[in-house]
């Protein structure tokens, strides 16, 4: 089992204490967000978690539970959002500077291979134009150096929540002819800089350009960084386009303090507020707890191990 942490809220930024108490207590329950008297309960036995990904935009106080998480026996990798906007888009994240110097201090850490950056969405405005765009990647790009091997990007997508959060934007969605020029000055950028250069769940083709299409959630990376060969398949909960193989999220909607307006996983502030005033790091639900009338259902856990990685393919039948 892949334990996706998480699409819904950045864990390693504001809930890393829960995260750590959550593995030790070998269990985590889930509500379900479409049905709220619904929660599952998922096993963490690092037998049965085939590795970790870890979705973030500022894991500085997160670090510190690695080591813990190594001895444990688990295995992971980071998803590292990293974009140039500034604090009229996303309100609580930290200055840029500061967040490379993390960005950095994670790949010196547990090494480049295990975190993937991610620029990403991509908003158009008067202000955060192309141009914008093409300066701000690059200096990105050049601060990032030896310090990925990767980068995800992808153009926002107008769900009804992130339409009402930016109701007040003068943002505009690009037609096809603009997508095809970031992608000629963004390739131009990434091989300059030694980064492979991926989409995120976008239908169009730009592999002319050198991107290929991005598995967030990656058996190949999660094959190389367990040592397993594992048998897993597309994520069907995730949009047709999303590439990633199968996962199980263990966040929470509306908890994420980040603020970024182009947020899909937020309805409101005052939502957000009143859900992370209820943070428990012992509880175990995030920011939540049982009221009694739910139904409790046991999600069955399994590793997806075939058998050993071998970097010869080949070997595998030998």
């Amino acid at each position: 089992m892949i334990i996706s942490a998480s699409r819904r809220t950045d864990i390693p930024a504001f809930y890393g204490e829960w995260f750590i108490n959550r593995l030790k207590a070998g269990e985590v329950l889930v509500r379900n967000p479409m049905n709220t008297k619904q929660v599952t309960r998922v096993y963490l036995s690092p037998d049965k978690v085939d590795c970790i990904v870890f979705w973030t935009k500022n894991p500085s106080d997160f670090i510190k539970y690695l080591p813990e998480i190594d001895s444990m026996g688990y295995k992971y990798y980071f998803l590292f959002t990293l974009t140039s906007y500034d604090k009229s888009v996303e309100v609580n994240v930290d200055k840029k500077m500061n967040i490379i110097d993390i960005f950095k201090r994670l790949t010196d850490t547990i090494g480049k291979e295990k975190v993937i950056w991610r620029y990403d969405p991509i908003v158009l405005t008067s202000v955060f134009d192309k141009d914008y765009h093409f300066k701000w990647f690059e200096y990105l790009a050049k601060n990032l150096y030896g310090y990925t091997d990767e980068c995800i990007i992808s153009f926002l997508s107008f769900y009804n929540k992130v339409k009402r959060n930016m109701r007040n934007i003068d943002c505009c969605l690009p037609e096809m002819p603009m997508i095809e020029l970031f992608a000629e000055h963004f390739a131009e950028i990434s091989k300059k800089y030694e980064i492979s250069l991926y989409t995120c769940s976008h239908e169009f083709d730009l592999n002319k350009y050198g991107i290929g299409h991005a598995k967030c959630v990656d058996d190949q990376i999660i094959e190389k960084i367990t040592g397993n060969i594992l048998k897993l398949k597309k994520d069907k909960s995730q949009r047709e386009e999303c590439g990633c193989v199968e996962s199980k999220d263990i966040g929470a909607y509306n908890s994420c303090n980040h603020g970024c307006i182009y947020c899909y996983a937020n309805c409101s502030e005052e939502k957000v507020s009143l859900n992370v005033s209820g943070y428990d790091p012992n509880s175990p639900m995030l920011c939540d707890s049982l009221t009694g009338n739910e139904k409790i259902v046991d999600f069955i856990v399994r590793s997806n191990k075939i058998n050993k990685y071998k970097e010869n393919q080949f070997d595998v039948f030998e």
